[in-house]
């Protein structure tokens, strides 16, 4: 299936079919790098170590993107964190959590 893309003022970023802000070439949404550099602390080389996939120039492009667009960003991210938490919270106890937690229990 192809989408169409728009370009932005960021050479490495476009904006899908749905004008989410992706890294081009690549599937990767820039959310989800910001997300590894948030949560992780990695600097851009490290982001590139994790992702060897996207050239630092991606990766520079893709968070000057998210701090020109954070409170967007950092919106849709909570709204994703949201959407985990209320999924797992249906979804209820896995059943090999459980199963672990009965083992260690166990001794």
């Amino acid at each position: 299936m192809t989408t169409l893309a728009t370009p932005t003022t960021y050479e490495h970023v476009q904006l899908d079919a749905h004008g989410v802000p992706m890294i081009a070439g690549t599937t990767m949404k820039v959310v989800e790098l910001v997300m590894a550099q948030l949560a992780y602390g990695w600097s851009p080389e490290e982001l590139h170590f994790q992702h060897p996939y996207l050239t630092l120039g991606q990766i520079h492009s893709a968070l000057a993107y998210y701090w020109d667009h954070k409170d967007a960003l950092d919106a849709d991210m909570e709204r994703r964190l949201h959407f985990a938490d209320e999924s797992r919270q249906q979804a209820g106890p896995s059943p090999l959590a459980t199963r672990l937690r009965q083992q260690v229990a166990r001794g």
